[in-house]
Formats: structure tokens, C-alpha cells, sequence
């Protein structure tokens, strides 16, 4: 996960400024664990793809999408 180094490493040596920042005592930090997760975004996967195997640019890509279940509005 990519993270505002800078940032991070600021608010990890020196936690209780989140706590001033907020107009709070900088003690409240003792009772909080700074660490940086990863959420994760939903993913959007497409259910096929056609690409060229040559170098060739002017051969086109194709997108597969397969719709099973009925949705006039989907596509036309």
C-alpha cells in the first residue's frame, strides 16, 4: 500500500500531534496503535479479454462481458 511517507512517519514518531490537531490532550495517544492498512476497493473483473500476440498496433483488443440473467437496460 502506497502511503504519504512523510506523513506516516511524522504521525508514527510522533502520535499525540493527531491529538493536538483535534484540540485534545496528546497523553490520548498512548491508548491508540498508528499503523497503515490496506482496504481493499471492490474489484471489477471482466469475464474475458481477447489481446493480439503480435506486435502488430493495429490489430484491436476485445472485452468480453457475459450477462446470464435478463436486463433490457443493460445493453442493446
Amino acid at each position: 500500500m502506497k502511503t504519504d511517507t512523510i506523513f506516516y512517519n511524522l504521525f508514527l514518531e510522533f502520535p499525540g500531534i493527531l491529538f493536538e490537531l483535534i484540540d485534545s490532550d496528546p497523553e490520548e495517544a498512548t491508548i491508540y496503535e498508528f499503523t497503515s492498512r490496506e482496504i481493499k476497493q471492490p474489484s471489477f473483473r471482466l469475464d474475458g479479454l481477447f489481446l493480439p500476440t503480435t506486435e502488430d498496433a493495429e490489430k484491436s483488443f476485445y472485452l468480453l462481458e457475459v450477462q446470464f440473467q435478463p436486463d433490457e437496460a443493460l445493453y442493446y
